[in-house]
């Protein structure tokens, strides 16, 4: 993901020491049940898209915005699929590490069309759900989650 600027301001007096972060996910589907997902520039992997909410902005604003920004595809975001401490931190090719709190939300297609359309991914594509690309398995929990109606974000979470 392309850093926020608020973010390098941190990084230029913290360094590439553990910072935790708010970050959104959005699980995208179409009109045909199909989900949204992106290839990403850095890793080379497919993931549901995500990102990091700007100082301010509102959760569901952010998971929209990074949709459109990333995928070109333009989306309403229907409910909360979970809020999750991410178990592991991330580290980035330039050092930078960093753990997210993230909110994932499932959210609906309302327009465009999905393409590349920043330096984030690599390609992006709409998958059927007996027919996903290898995924790291929080994003295949997250769109099982999504998958099925009504609150489901405690589903598959060890609370001991």
């Amino acid at each position: 993901m392309a850093t926020p600027e608020f973010i390098r301001r941190i990084r230029a007096t913290a360094g590439h020491q553990l910072l935790y972060l708010p970050g959104v996910s959005a699980i995208v589907f179409d009109d045909e049940g199909r989900v949204l997902l992106g290839r990403r520039s850095d890793t080379g992997r497919w993931s549901i898209i995500g990102g990091i909410p700007e100082p301010g902005e509102q959760p569901a604003a952010a998971a929209q915005r990074e949709v459109e920004e990333e995928t070109a595809v333009l989306c309403v975001a229907e409910r909360v699929v979970c809020v999750e401490a991410l178990e592991e931190p991330v580290t980035f090719p330039n050092g930078d590490v960093c753990q997210f709190m993230d909110v994932c939300f499932r959210c609906r297609a309302v327009g465009g069309e999905a393409r590349v359309n920043d330096d984030e991914s690599l390609e992006v594509g709409w998958f059927g759900l007996d027919a996903l690309p290898p995924l790291e398995e929080f994003a295949v929990a997250r769109i099982k989650q999504a998958s099925v109606d009504g609150p489901t974000w405690f589903e598959g979470i060890d609370r001991a």
